[in-house]
Order: structure tokens, then sequence, then C-alpha cells
């Protein structure tokens, strides 16, 4: 059962973390590169902000965002902002999500996020938890896979796979580290594609974040997986 208390705590822990390494930056570098394709790193400081608020929204039964164009104007409209302001931002949106949370008291209704994906409220502290995580590797200041703390990537690799379970246009696929093993792509009581690798590898594969280096694959090639 999701422990959606634990997970909100662990959501105050990894934007603690992500807050002091932005911190550290100054201006100039907030204008640079991020790992994201097109974005630099206050792209994603400014994703962040507004992601936090999107999930007020969701926690108190609004659309998670008017849309998508709306979404993506304010994060270039954000983007470029100098550094104090994207931290004091993200200190208020990251305040904000804390009080809705607060006052949530059905955590196990169903609610409603992008395109419409639904889930239970108790798996939104979670899913902030992925988006802090990642982004926080995006933002390309030390952070890596490998830094990630062992529950959320185990977690995260859990729900990766089962994002892409059932899909026809991944192939029948096993993961596993070697300790444990994940399923996901087409059904399949035994699939033939098997990949092997570090947790942070198979993490970073799924995420969109790594092409698959250091992982080994048998019964096939290295699945190609359909954008997040």
């Amino acid at each position: 059962m999701t422990d959606h208390a634990r997970d909100l705590e662990s959501v105050r822990e990894a934007t603690g973390r992500l807050l002091a390494a932005a911190a550290a930056l100054d201006n100039a570098a907030v204008t640079q590169p991020s790992r994201l394709p097109g974005w630099s790193r206050g792209h994603v400081l400014a994703h962040l902000s507004r992601n936090a608020d999107a999930f007020v929204n969701v926690l108190d039964g609004r659309p998670m965002y008017v849309s998508d164009a709306d979404r993506d104007a304010d994060i270039a409209r954000d983007a470029a902002r100098p550094l104090a302001e994207h931290l004091a931002d993200l200190r208020a949106s990251t305040a904000r999500m804390e009080r809705a949370a607060v006052l949530t008291t059905d955590w196990t209704r169903t609610v409603e996020l992008r395109n419409g994906v639904t889930d239970t409220a108790a798996r939104l502290p979670f899913r902030r938890w992925a988006e802090v995580e990642l982004h926080h590797v995006d933002l390309d200041t030390g952070y890596e896979l490998e830094h990630l703390p062992e529950e959320f990537t185990e977690r995260e690799i859990g729900f990766l796979a089962a994002r892409f379970a059932g899909r026809a246009d991944v192939p029948a696929t096993r993961l596993t580290d070697t300790t444990r093993a994940w399923t996901t792509g087409e059904e399949a009581a035994d699939p033939a594609i098997v990949v092997t690798g570090a947790r942070a590898g198979l993490l970073g594969w799924l995420a969109g974040r790594r092409a698959g280096d250091g992982l080994s694959v048998t019964g096939g090639e290295l699945p190609a997986l359909p954008p997040l």
C-alpha cells in the first residue's frame, strides 16, 4: 500500500537536496543547457515550480494544467529569470503543495492528471518525488542516477515498467539487476528479451535519460521505448 505521508517526507528531502544544488549555481549557469534537449537549467527549475502548482490543482480537484500549450508557455516565460527568483518560486510552490496535502482528507479517491491519465491521490506524492529526483539529475550539477535513494530507484523502475506494460509497440521484456526482476511491454508468460544491468542503468533507460549503455541484452535488441 502506498504511504503518502512517507512519500511527502521523501519529497521534502529531495527538494532540499535540489535547492541546495541549485543555490550553488549563478545567473549565468541557469541559462546554460540542462541534460534535457532544448531546455536550459532555467527551464527545468521553472517546470518544477509550475509542476508543484499543477499537483495543487489536482489535489484541489481542478485540471492539472489549463492546456499543454499553457504549460509550455509558462515554462518558457519563467526560464530566463535570475537564480534568486527561481529559488524563491520553487520554495513557495513547494510550500503551496505541502499545504494542499495537509488539507487533503481522501487519499483513496481517483484523480486525473495530464492526457487523461488517472491515479489515486495517494500516489501523487510519489509522482512528485519522481519529478524532483529525475529533474535534479537533469540539472547537470553532479547529481547522477547512481546518487538516487535506493528505495526511489527500485520503485521508479517498477512504476515505469508498469507504464510500458501491455503496449503493442514494446516487445515483451524482462528487466533484472540479478536480485529482482520486472516485466514490461507486450504480455508474455516468458519474455524472450532479457535486459540485465545495474538499477541506475535500468532506470536511466526506462526514463529516457540513458541510451542503454552498460546494459546487457539477450534474446533480441534493446527495445526502443516510446517517449514518456
